[in-house]
């Protein structure tokens, strides 16, 4: 459940993914390695676009490109019938350069420049989620100065707990994102963006987190905005053609996790709006959601060579890998789990208990602790699941170390998408 779909164990005891041998990779490629499998990622997106067409069909899925973004990966989306979710200009303009259709791209962020603002209207950028008072007002004057009147969705903070890592929990009150509802700021933003002249006041948004594994807040998130979006109606005449209640759900990491599928998220979120629509007597509006992790993150692996092992007795035995926090930073700032498999000995039995840590100058490097593994030596490879997301979006040259290749495989055929950078590029910015 946690590896790719097309993932099995061919004839030589290897991993093997989208028909392709992952000794054959790193060998080819180099470690760390990232692999997407892309029958897998296109059936996560059609999980998505498939039921939401079944039981809402006036809806778009957006993929949320902060968990990774990569111009081959962008096609893919457009072609599965996606739009994206952008929160900075380098994302737009890699969309842009992607051939993705910009009315189907969505800008948030809670502090756009006019810089990025400008741009946006200038590729003519499809919704922008305002995230202030103060992004009302530059976005505004902006828009007016080029005869210009943008479409927009209100972010707004529903003051729902969703049970996730602090570090990414955005729907509560104390939380840098969005206009607050239960403090006035959410109608004062909905008054001042209808009376805004260069801004057109399309719908309303949350996103309450991410890594997310109940539905319960999102069902509650649910009620909350469209209660609020009647009440704006009654008040001050606001019309609710798009609703997006976010997205951020949770995928498995490790075996014990049991988060809902594409398909059950899809069945809950409609099933609430339907629901919700209906008691208020509102019109449907077209809904949007915002999967991310969901989409890319079962269809990534990680493939790192082991180096260097040390065992303390009595303590721990340590086993390092030629990867770590540069290229996976999540478990050293959120606590990440992860599972691992010997991709060149699949068919080894566990035998020892040990610490996988990377390879940097950092005690909290650590990318598996304590974990049941054949006996491991150097120049094997490891193989990390539920990679594709937040991994290499998050990577840095820490150590100055190059950031990683990134290569997608189906059918034995393995594309490079990102080719591993060199020393050179290290450089190539200083003066």
């Amino acid at each position: 459940m946690l590896f790719p779909v097309t993932s099995q164990t061919n004839p030589l005891g290897h991993l093997q993914i989208g028909g392709c041998d992952l000794v054959d990779l790193a060998r080819s490629f180099g470690t760390p390695l990232y692999v997407f499998d892309e029958t897998t990622l296109r059936a996560q997106c059609r999980a998505y676009v498939q039921t939401l067409a079944t039981s809402y069909p006036n809806s778009l899925a957006i993929y949320a490109c902060k968990a990774f973004m990569n111009r081959a990966l962008a096609q893919i989306m457009d072609q599965e019938g996606l739009g994206l979710d952008v929160v900075s200009a380098g994302e737009l303009y890699l969309a842009s350069r992607s051939g993705v259709p910009l009315h189907k791209v969505y800008f948030h962020g809670n502090n756009k420049s006019s810089q990025e603002l400008e741009l946006a209207l200038d590729l003519g950028v499809g919704r922008i989620v305002v995230d202030n008072f103060h992004e009302i007002a530059l976005l505004n004057q902006l828009a007016v100065g080029r005869g210009k009147r943008v479409p927009v969705l209100l972010r707004l903070s529903p003051g729902v707990d969703p049970h996730t890592h602090a570090a990414i929990n955005t729907g509560i009150v104390d939380s840098k994102f969005g206009f607050l509802i239960a403090t006035g700021q959410a109608e004062a933003a909905v008054k001042q963006a209808l009376a805004a002249p260069g801004l057109e006041v399309v719908g309303l948004h949350a996103h309450i987190g991410s890594m997310i594994s109940e539905l319960q807040p999102y069902e509650q998130t649910i009620d909350i905005l469209l209660n609020f979006a009647e009440d704006m109606r009654q008040r001050h005449g606001l019309v609710l053609r798009e609703f997006s209640p976010g997205g951020g759900w949770a995928i498995p990491y490790v075996h014990t996790d049991q988060p809902p599928s594409p398909q059950e998220v899809v069945a809950a979120v409609t099933t609430r709006v339907k629901a919700a629509l209906h008691r208020l007597n509102l019109p449907w509006p077209r809904l949007i959601i915002e999967p991310g992790r969901s989409i890319v993150g079962p269809a990534g692996v990680a493939l790192y060579t082991v180096g260097a092992s040390k065992d303390i007795p009595g303590v721990r035995k340590y086993v390092a890998v030629d990867g770590g926090m540069a290229d996976n930073i999540r478990p050293a700032i959120y606590g990440s789990r992860y599972e691992a498999v010997v991709a060149n000995r699949m068919t080894a039995t566990a035998e020892e208990t040990v610490t996988i840590a990377g390879k940097y100058c950092e005690s909290g490097d650590i990318l598996i602790r304590d974990i049941a593994l054949p006996r491991l030596a150097p120049g094997d490879l490891l193989a990390l699941p539920a990679a594709g997301a937040y991994c290499l979006s998050m990577a840095s040259n820490y150590n100055l170390a190059p950031r990683a290749a990134v290569v997608l495989v189906n059918n034995g055929q393995a594309r490079l998408i990102r080719r591993r950078e060199t020393y050179d590029d290290l450089l190539r910015l200083d003066l």
